[in-house]
């Protein structure tokens, strides 16, 4: 709900900017933060009240229920920040404070590193220790940007008393899926591959596609970020019908992301061997066959760039169907489909290639959606 609301709504609020609609923007504004609080808690204490059934339907046996009841309890405590911190990191960048946004961040990562040290191996808390330096940091990450737009301060947002509308509501929810879709998608992907690898290659390939996941988010995670720092600057564009800017901006997007993509590549490449000792360098075999997976998973980064980037270019251009579109073929209809396909062919191997196919797939899709829509918004 936070990815959902909080990606299309600053693609909404950034879009009401571009129009000069400043006030009527900030008024999008309180309202999604405002019904984020309200779902954030109603949402805690289902949480809380159903915890220990949902544990159990999941799989969760008598040893493990009481830590997964104990962790999940104290997190469900600080949903409400951490619903804020995600919603916040996209509307720092409408408010023009990106450097704001930043330094929020590192803040909250640093402080869940440091306590996490303290809670678990000086004060020796366990589970609890792991959850409590968790909703510490995502209460810094969602309260200080709270006060700070709840204050007068120099961005064109600011926190004021809401005036619910539902439709701009619904327009968000939707314009947002793609990045909702993203995650459940993902995490079902995620079981998908853990159980072919089960099959496939047994507990060493499950470890070797944690260790893949790890280092994917960091070389992704560039894509993520500048798409997620873009999508309101195309927003205000759009909105202010500066057709010749959207066309620059969508051009050097996508020559930095061909130059970023072949780097990203090449270094994921190079470095694979020295990635995958970090985790495995114990074991050597297990070694072998993560530093195999990283490269070739490696090649998925020429092509996934220009899908995140696509996708979100059209959830900035409130067009929340053909973003979404794109991320559910990206992250589920075609990884599905090569998960259980390529493995019956290539065996282990099949699974690693499995992402890059799917890519491969998607940016068929992308360009299609960027091609037949072109006229429609004049981008190009």
């Amino acid at each position: 709900m936070a990815l959902c609301s909080g990606t299309g709504g600053s693609a909404l609020v950034s879009k009401t900017i571009g129009e000069g609609k400043t006030k009527k923007a900030n008024e999008y504004f309180s309202m999604i933060v405002c019904l984020l609080i309200i779902i954030g808690l109603l949402f805690t204490v289902v949480g809380i009240l159903f915890i220990k059934t949902a544990a159990q339907l999941l799989g969760a046996n008598e040893q493990m229920l009481q830590d997964c009841v104990t962790y999940g309890r104290t997190i469900l405590i600080f949903l409400v920040p951490f619903i804020l911190q995600n919603c916040f990191q996209s509307f720092v960048i409408v408010a023009e404070k990106p450097i704001f946004g930043l330094i929020i961040s590192v803040v909250t990562g640093v402080t869940n590193m440091i306590l996490d040290f303290l809670f678990m191996y000086v004060f020796k808390m366990g589970v609890l220790g792991a959850a409590v330096a968790t909703g510490i940091s995502q209460l810094i990450g969602g309260v200080i940007p709270l006060i700070y737009f709840l204050r007068k301060n120099d961005s064109p947002l600011r926190l004021t008393k809401p005036k619910f509308e539902w439709k701009p509501i619904l327009q968000a929810c939707i314009n947002g899926s793609s990045e909702m879709l993203t995650n459940l998608s993902m995490s079902l992907v995620n079981m998908l591959y853990n159980m072919q690898l089960m099959k496939y290659a047994g507990a060493n390939g499950v470890v070797a596609y944690g260790i893949i996941m790890y280092v994917g988010f960091i070389f992704v995670g560039t894509y993520l970020g500048y798409s997620l720092g873009t999508a309101p600057i195309i927003g205000y564009h759009y909105g202010a019908g500066n057709t010749e800017e959207l066309k620059n901006l969508l051009k050097k997007s996508l020559k930095l992301i061909a130059v970023t993509s072949l780097v990203m590549t090449i270094l994921a490449q190079v470095s694979s061997k020295i990635l995958a000792s970090i985790f495995v360098s114990y074991d050597i075999s297990l070694l072998e066959m993560t530093t195999n997976a990283i490269r070739i998973f490696a090649i998925s980064y020429i092509f996934s760039g220009f899908n995140i980037f696509s996708s979100s270019f059209f959830t900035a251009l409130n067009n929340g169907g053909i973003s979404a579109a794109i991320s559910f073929l990206r992250t589920l209809v075609f990884q599905i489909m090569a998960i259980f396909i390529l493995p019956l062919i290539l065996g282990l191997n099949g699974i690693w290639l499995a992402v890059v196919i799917a890519e491969i797939l998607s940016l068929i899709v992308s360009i299609t959606f960027l091609m037949v829509n072109k006229r429609k918004y004049q981008y190009a």
